[in-house]
């Protein structure tokens, strides 16, 4: 299958975020007296951040507001650059671009931070869209969907174009599938082994350039 748009998940799909977002999440539940072990913050990368506090740690919808602004107050300042790009990332969004295909970013991150992180590693000019999540939280409030079907309008607004998702969760997935679109499941983020089969994507890839094949 050819593509004409991809669109790129941000965290364990362009960049490895890990250290940002597990320090993060550590400085906002610690306000609250939870003191979690490190590795068991990782499965938490690329879910919405509400998910995460209500069901993960039984947050009231008051509580909630108050430890994302406490996770926030660390991440914009110093986690969103605790990251790195994944080697091979930035050579294939150059060859995807050279071979005419229109790039766009679908993120549950905040639109805002998603700027600043892609700019930061030099690899914004690549895309003609970044669709990210509003700061209340309401664009992925029933699944990331909305975020891209966001991308989609922006890029193909009458959907002749063949698109797909690309991204490490079944978040990712499950929200392509729900807009209509493709996916491409990548194993070098976080999801669990299996998760991404599970979640019914279309293709899996193993590496940056097996992109270059579909």
């Amino acid at each position: 299958m050819a593509y004409d748009i991809y669109l790129f998940d941000l965290d364990g799909t362009l960049s490895d975020p890990k250290t940002g977002i597990v320090n993060s999440y550590r400085y906002a539940l610690s306000a609250f007296g939870i003191q979690p072990e490190t590795e068991s913050l990782t499965q938490f990368i690329g879910p919405p951040l509400r998910e995460v506090f209500m069901k993960a740690y039984g947050f009231s919808a008051q509580d909630t507001e108050r430890v994302v602004a406490k996770y926030r107050e660390y991440f914009s300042v110093t986690g969103l650059f605790e990251n790195t790009l994944y080697p091979g990332i930035a050579d294939t969004l150059a060859q995807l671009k050279s071979r005419g295909k229109t790039l766009g970013v679908a993120t549950n991150k905040v639109t805002v931070y998603s700027k600043q992180i892609l700019r930061h590693f030099g690899i914004a000019e690549y895309f003609s869209c970044i669709s990210g999540d509003e700061m209340d939280g309401s664009l992925s409030r029933g699944g990331k969907q909305s975020i891209i079907r966001v991308a989609l309008e922006a890029l193909n607004p009458r959907g002749e174009k063949a698109a797909v998702m690309i991204g490490d969760r079944k978040h990712d997935i499950t929200g392509a599938k729900a807009a209509g679109i493709d996916s491409i499941g990548v194993t070098w983020g976080y999801a669990p082994q299996g998760e991404l089969e599970a979640a019914g994507a279309s293709f899996i890839a193993n590496s940056p350039a097996e992109l270059l094949k579909y």
